[in-house]
């Protein structure tokens, strides 16, 4: 497993918050992508117990492989993802989200390995985009919680 980028986040919501997001995935992912920058076009196409596809603006988005491991105080999440980005470029990698109770909080922890995108344009998101992707990411599940959480 490469790991392509790793961060954390503290999400102002319970841990509660974040298993009943679980329940539907599909909404869950419509709404944490529809967050991201240059998102303007996000809906659901498909969905099952273990998979999710996304149709945005810049292309077609497959989940698939979820695993969710739910405890009293954490939940973890693994996903296998592939984005096609219209006829540019097609990207792959391996999701893994940690969400842990702390005192006030819930700590979002984000690990995306395995990537792997051909080409011109995969070299440049390859090299130069793991911090502005993966940080987008923690932002996008961050306000996405928050805001559900009222």
């Amino acid at each position: 497993m490469s790991v392509w980028f790793e961060g954390e986040s503290n999400i102002d919501c319970d841990i509660g918050r974040v298993k009943r997001a679980l329940d539907d995935l599909g909404e869950l992912y419509v709404g944490v992508v529809g967050l991201m920058p240059g998102m303007t076009s996000v809906e659901l196409v498909e969905q099952g117990s273990d998979f999710v596809t996304i149709r945005t603006n810049e292309g077609l988005m497959k989940r698939t492989n979820i695993s969710k491991h739910v405890e009293d105080e954490r939940v973890v999440v693994e996903l296998d993802e592939t984005y096609e980005a219209g006829s540019k470029v097609t990207a792959t990698s391996h999701f893994l989200d940690e969400f842990a109770r702390s005192d006030t909080a819930v700590t979002h922890r984000l690990v995306m390995s395995d990537v792997a995108a051909p080409g011109f344009l995969g070299f440049f998101y390859r090299n130069l985009g793991s911090s502005k992707t993966g940080s987008a990411f923690l932002k996008a599940y961050q306000a996405y919680l928050e805001e559900q959480d009222g």
